[in-house]
């Protein structure tokens, strides 16, 4: 069985709703809320997995987002050794989940095939797009891709026994989430298929996307994997931390999911 960790590393807390939610769910627009930046750790007695990158501290103070650690730093504190880490999966290519992979030594990066289409096709230049990654992080996957260090995946692949992703649409085109079978049983790792408890949990979507309709798909397919719905983890929800157990000595920075 494995074990799943979630690490925050940053936090925006200056946020509203009428950034977090689409349509009706974002009334009262200006009710503040506080997003968290997590990388998660799903752990075995022979391997560590890791579940995205997160940003460095140049994007954070670009963005204006508060930034404790780096993500790797962060992983540390979990005794892992991002150097030896033989996968990291990327849930999608916007800017706050592929920031500091370049600390994991010779990973190999699981990735849908659909999302580096999409950030290095046409649409990828246009405003609305632009603005959600960093186009050094972009050149940098190119160049893992040249170096053979992508495993790409097209829909659901097994990574390892137990620990699958699966394509799910709607926030991005190549968006995926990581499926565990744990003690407590199938946890579902969302990233940015629901940033908040209050997406799923309340059908009501994120404010950006690329597809409406996927976005509801996608909260099905997620209930339906998960084997209860409190095992299904937003990507970004200060919750998280609320929910689960802290790691000894880590309050308010790690908590063990299963």
């Amino acid at each position: 069985m494995h074990e799943v960790y979630a690490v925050k590393f940053a936090e925006h807390p200056h946020g509203s709703r009428g950034e977090y939610f689409h349509g009706s769910a974002a009334e009262p627009r200006d009710e503040p809320m506080q997003l968290d930046y997590y990388v998660w750790l799903v752990r075995s007695p022979d391997q560590d997995i890791v579940v995205d990158a997160g940003f460095t501290a140049e994007t954070a103070a670009r963005r204006k987002r508060t930034h404790f650690r780096a993500p790797s730093e962060a992983l540390a504190l979990l005794d892992t050794d991002c150097a030896s880490v033989p996968y990291v999966v990327l849930s999608h290519f916007h800017y706050d989940h592929v920031g500091d992979v370049e600390a994991f030594g010779d990973a190999r990066f699981v990735v849908q095939e659909r999302e580096m289409a999409f950030w290095t096709g046409k649409y990828a230049w246009r405003k609305e797009f632009r603005r959600l990654i960093e186009r050094d992080d972009i050149e940098r996957l190119v160049r893992f891709g040249l170096d053979g260090r992508m495993l790409f995946v097209d829909g659901e692949h097994e990574l390892v026994p137990g620990v699958r992703v699966h394509h799910m649409g709607g926030h991005t085109a190549g968006l995926q989430v990581v499926s565990v079978e744990t003690a407590k049983g199938t946890v579902v790792l969302a990233a940015d298929a629901t940033h908040l408890y209050g997406n799923v949990e309340n059908d009501a979507p994120f404010g950006i996307f690329t597809e409406l309709p996927a976005m509801y798909d996608t909260f099905d397919a997620m209930r339906a994997l998960a084997s209860t719905p409190d095992l299904v983890v937003p990507g970004h929800d200060p919750d998280v931390l609320r929910r689960f157990d802290a790691v000894d000595g880590l309050d308010g920075v790690a908590v063990r999911v299963a």
